[in-house]
């Protein structure tokens, strides 16, 4: 397949419904009850470090991150990424994750979690958190918590429940 010409951008405050189109399309109604969506309803995602994907005018991917805690521990929480169906498998995916860490680590953030697969994003430093070091607010897959470390050693001694981070709460 021939290469896709996309543009990562920084959110922006209009981007917010063709967003939500597309997690409508690719998560469906039931996205509301996982936990992570949990966290969600009480702070608002960061504009500066969640990004879209575009090809010309048409958005094709999102990610997002939102301030939460781990414990006392400030943290980010990123998800969700998704890419519209005709576009997944070419990369597009990757390069929202590879622009969302790389932001979040120039902006002296040092740990990011996600509910998610760790073969893939286990590609990019994120690893499965030891059992009983971060309980998140329902239920999930503890397997599939990871966290990721910015900064080396960034995760050691942190643990506790993930909360969202009041001082940025709406």
């Amino acid at each position: 397949m021939s290469e896709l010409a996309v543009s990562i951008l920084a959110e922006t405050p209009k981007d917010a419904h063709a967003i939500e189109r597309l997690h409508e399309r690719t998560f469906g109604p039931g996205r509301f009850v996982l936990s992570a969506y949990r966290l969600r309803e009480h702070v608002d995602h960061l504009l500066d470090l969640s990004f879209t994907a575009r090809i010309g005018t048409l958005l094709v991917g999102s990610v997002r991150q939102l301030p939460i805690c781990i414990g006392d521990t400030p943290a980010l929480m990123l998800g969700p990424l998704t890419v519209e169906p005709p576009f997944r498998g070419r990369g597009v995916g990757r390069m929202l994750l590879d622009r969302a860490l790389q932001d979040a680590r120039t902006g002296g953030h040092r740990l990011v979690m996600l509910v998610g697969d760790e073969p893939y994003y286990g590609r990019v430093g994120f690893k499965v958190v030891p059992k009983g070091r971060a309980i998140m607010p329902g239920p999930v897959d503890y397997g599939r918590l990871l966290v990721a470390e910015l900064v080396a050693g960034a995760f050691d001694g942190v643990s506790g429940n993930i909360r969202p981070d009041w001082s940025k709460a709406r």
